[in-house]
């Protein structure tokens, strides 16, 4: 018995540390979302993201693995305002997995913890209009600023969640917090060295309104007509036109997104068609500041040139 007793006592030793390091499994809809995940929760989560940093996160394939994944996280973090409702409620529903049911601690959905959203419409909704959110633009994770209040979040959310490494990640999170603060106010202020002429830019879809409020640009026009819609030849032509009348250098565009219109303007206008990354790319140090940082030197030297 004692025998017994003492190969019981050594099993439990051997299985406490394992127990203690039980990671908290998260799930994040975009590869950015990934990236703040990553530096908030440290060696104690371990993330997974559910779109491509290359896929529109508008348009995500619902696949069965997704479904599976789902169904063994602890946490599914979301950007929200209706960016993934094309896919990511019917993984939900069928993923049936009352630890990431709305309301619960473990459902995060970055966009209520951003201040001031932009592009909110006022009324009623015209689908007739384009793919406009009755809640605001969902495309803020372009913008540290916003990025540095949903870490502070999370971080805050992943203390409920896990009490015991609260301390942890609370720390982590308003340094990553500080850190995007940071590198916006050194952004903005290199960019507002640059002449008003040089500031003006078009972009492809209405998904860089936050980064021409952090970066203090203007956008001349977009080439889309709408949001999701695709331009005609004469929408087209008046948006050559008003690049040619004011002189704007650069096309702003996220590389998931057709290129062939946008090439063709650059061509006609002698402007750079700046292809840039619709996310971060988790797994790597600071992932998501390096993201940033590419965005905005990408844009930079197509303005200064």
């Amino acid at each position: 018995m004692r025998i017994e007793a003492a190969l019981s006592a050594l099993c439990v030793s051997l299985l406490l540390p394992l127990v203690a390091a039980a990671k908290v499994a998260v799930a994040t809809t975009t590869g950015s979302l990934a990236a703040i995940v990553e530096a908030v929760g440290g060696e104690s989560v371990e993330v997974t993201t559910l779109a491509n940093p290359a896929e529109d996160p508008h348009y995500v394939d619902a696949r069965p693995n997704l479904v599976v994944l789902l169904h063994g996280v602890d946490m599914l973090v979301s950007v929200g305002l209706e960016l993934e409702v094309g896919w990511l409620p019917s993984l939900e529903r069928a993923a049936r997995n009352p630890r990431i049911a709305p309301g619960s601690v473990g459902r995060f959905e970055a966009a209520t913890a951003v201040p001031h959203l932009l592009d909110v419409p006022a009324g009623k909704i015209d689908r007739a209009e384009g793919d406009i959110h009755r809640g605001g633009n969902p495309h803020f994770m372009y913008d540290p600023r916003r990025a540095a209040s949903v870490g502070y979040a999370l971080g805050q959310r992943l203390a409920a969640l896990d009490p015991p490494n609260a301390v942890a990640y609370v720390t982590r999170a308003q340094t990553f917090a500080d850190a995007c603060t940071q590198a916006a106010t050194k952004a903005s202020q290199r960019f507002a060295a640059l002449r008003p002429e040089q500031r003006r830019v078009t972009t492809y879809h209405a998904s860089w309104v936050y980064v021409l409020d952090w970066l203090g640009l203007t956008a001349a026009a977009t080439v889309e007509p709408k949001p999701g819609i695709a331009p005609s030849p004469a929408h087209v032509a008046q948006v050559m036109q008003i690049m040619r009348a004011q002189s704007v250098k650069a096309i702003l565009q996220e590389e998931f997104y057709p290129r062939g219109t946008s090439e063709t303007l650059a061509k006609l206008t002698s402007a750079r068609l700046v292809l840039l990354e619709g996310a971060a790319r988790p797994g790597q140090k600071d992932a998501y500041l390096a993201h940033v940082e590419r965005v905005s030197e990408s844009i930079y030297a197509a303005l200064a040139q």
